[in-house]
């Protein structure tokens, strides 16, 4: 096996993974993007401020509305494991898999997150894991694979 692939302990359920690096990123760069354009905004000049028309003013909160809708989609990214199977929540779209459904997870070296292997022979990016976390993505993995052995075969029989 290689070095950080032992077998991890069983978490008990109900657990949540979601990613640390990326969220810490987007609140971080959240907060300095409304202290930059609120600087800026107050660094015009009075009379520039006063060119700006309702439309103009309107297009640019709404411009603002969409990229924190964006962030705020890549910051809920997350898995759920419950005694009743999982539920993968990738931006704005959740799926909801019985144990049985799953038979696998991985996170290949340099991979940018978590893939789940489905019953069906698809599989399903499970951006709640990230690989720029680095131990810590593959501790869940680790922890999330040994739920899908347990649960998996539990249900399967």
């Amino acid at each position: 096996m290689p070095p950080g692939s032992d077998r991890a302990a069983v978490p008990d359920l109900p657990v949540r993974f979601r990613p640390l690096g990326v969220r810490i990123a987007l609140i971080v760069g959240g907060v300095l993007l409304i202290v930059l354009i609120a600087v800026m905004w107050f660094a015009l000049p009075q009379g520039m401020r006063d060119r700006f028309t309702l439309f103009q003013g309107i297009t640019l909160l709404l411009m603002a509305g969409l990229i924190f809708a964006l962030m705020y989609g890549v910051a809920r990214c997350r898995i759920d494991a419950r005694t009743d199977g999982i539920t993968v929540i990738n931006g704005y779209r959740a799926r909801t898999f019985a144990w049985s459904q799953v038979l696998g997870v991985h996170l290949p070296a340099g991979a940018p997150w978590a893939r789940l292997d489905l019953s069906d022979g698809t599989t399903l990016a499970a951006v709640g894991i990230q690989g720029s976390d680095g131990p810590r993505a593959h501790a869940q993995v680790r922890q999330l694979r040994a739920l899908i052995e347990k649960h998996g075969q539990a249900t399967a029989e």
